[in-house]
């Protein structure tokens, strides 16, 4: 009976050591475990903050066409003038908030799409260092709490698995960024005609605001994005 125990106990640990080993195995790019894991979490943090501020950007700029569409039935001009206005300040605005649209570089030429997304990671933590408010010990608490939670999941996968993920978050995150940096610039250059449109009379500047308008309507950057909003 001694015999069987020892030959289980014996078995157990080389099961133990064969996944430590499987979980221990160098990622493909020649980074360590730890290195891994830490892009991960960077990864994961990034994708919350651009997410926030994609669906930010999109839902004004649908909302600015669905408010523009409506007012279409109001057949007073000075009364619609007025309107328009409001609708276009109601997204301009977000540009003077820094801390709602996450401010991204476009990508440089030379640069890989994994450089890119990780310049956005330490952008995006420099960002949210200078403006992170005082935390409550609840809410210190519920992060702990939630990290331990992906500790755990990570804990169970091996490096090379890993690292796949983070290949495959990275190429999202990529897509992501281009997609957030079209209406970021859509956002910009509306601000920038609504600005300069102030020097006009009111007739004219009225057709000025309605054109603003249908730019971003029909602009492919807008378009590739306005049906998500359901979604």
């Amino acid at each position: 009976m001694r015999k069987t125990t020892n030959f289980v106990g014996k078995f157990t640990q080389s099961v133990r050591r064969i996944v430590q080993d499987v979980k221990d195995e160098g990622a493909l790019s020649g980074a360590s475990r730890e290195e891994v894991i830490e892009i991960n979490e960077r990864l994961r943090s990034l994708r919350i903050r651009l997410e926030e501020s994609y669906d930010t950007a999109k839902k004004s700029l649908v909302i600015l066409m669905n408010k523009y569409s409506d007012s279409k039935s109001n057949r007073n001009v000075f009364s619609r003038y007025q309107m328009l206005k409001i609708m276009i300040k109601d997204v301009i605005r977000l540009e003077t908030q820094y801390w709602t649209l996450i401010d991204i570089p476009r990508q440089e030429k030379q640069e890989t799409v994994p450089s890119y997304v990780m310049r956005a990671c330490s952008i995006m933590e420099k960002t949210q260092k200078s403006g992170e408010g005082v935390k409550t010990s609840a809410k210190l608490a519920e992060e702990a709490a939630e990290k331990r939670e992906r500790m755990d999941r990570l804990d169970g996968m091996s490096t090379v698995t890993i690292e796949l993920e983070n290949t495959h978050v990275t190429n999202d995150l990529y897509r992501l960024l281009k997609k957030y940096l079209g209406l970021r610039q859509l956002i910009r250059f509306l601000k920038q005609e609504y600005v300069g449109s102030k020097v006009y009379p009111i007739v004219p500047r009225y057709t000025m605001l309605k054109d603003m308008i249908k730019r971003i309507m029909h602009d492919p950057d807008y378009m590739e994005v306005c049906h998500e909003v359901n979604n």
